[in-house]
């Protein structure tokens, strides 16, 4: 059993190569995380089994790291969102800086965390469920912690796309 679990985790870690398969397969996976292999297979021009064993290592080797549910619009289009950029104490030890990152990364709330270049460190997703609750969040998050010197939120009026897929090419798994 030990050898096993020794082995995945070599090839966790090693993650070989993607051939144009994997690549074809990653890509229509990550639109439909529930599709068949039969269904894969009537796309990619190999057999069920074939693509059964294949997405096995994708996932196996880390290439395939979660499988999420998107709600409706009916539930997101309800919540309040904000993009909130974040600018840290110049001299804000790295500690400090780790220390704001986890604790953004624990609240769910939080859609992303991003490190940007530019006048800003962070920019930051929330999903609040109302003005209340971002103003909570906020504070509880941002205005309290000394890491942060500044923040500026801008309101999300209105989403036109939302993806989380990544457009894969031939040579992007090398």
């Amino acid at each position: 059993m030990r050898r096993k679990s020794a082995q995945r985790r070599v090839g966790a870690a090693k993650m070989g190569k993607l051939d144009a398969f994997d690549i074809q397969l990653l890509n229509l996976l990550q639109a439909d995380a529930l599709a068949t292999a039969e269904a894969l297979a009537r796309v990619v021009p190999l057999s069920a089994s074939a693509v059964t064993r294949r997405v096995r290592r994708l996932r196996a080797d880390g290439w395939i790291t979660a499988d999420m549910a998107v709600v409706s619009a009916k539930l997101s289009d309800r919540r309040l969102r904000a993009l909130v950029s974040v600018q840290v104490h110049e001299h804000a030890e790295e500690r400090g800086i780790a220390a704001l990152r986890a604790k953004l990364a624990a609240v769910p709330e939080v859609q992303m965390i991003l490190d940007v270049a530019g006048a800003d460190d962070l920019a930051v997703l929330i999903s609040a469920r109302d003005m209340s609750d971002y103003n909570e969040l906020a504070e509880r998050l941002f205005q309290n912690d000394p890491a942060v010197r500044r923040y500026e939120t801008s309101f999300v009026k209105r989403v036109h796309k939302q993806s989380a897929a990544i457009p894969l090419r031939a040579g992007d798994g090398d």
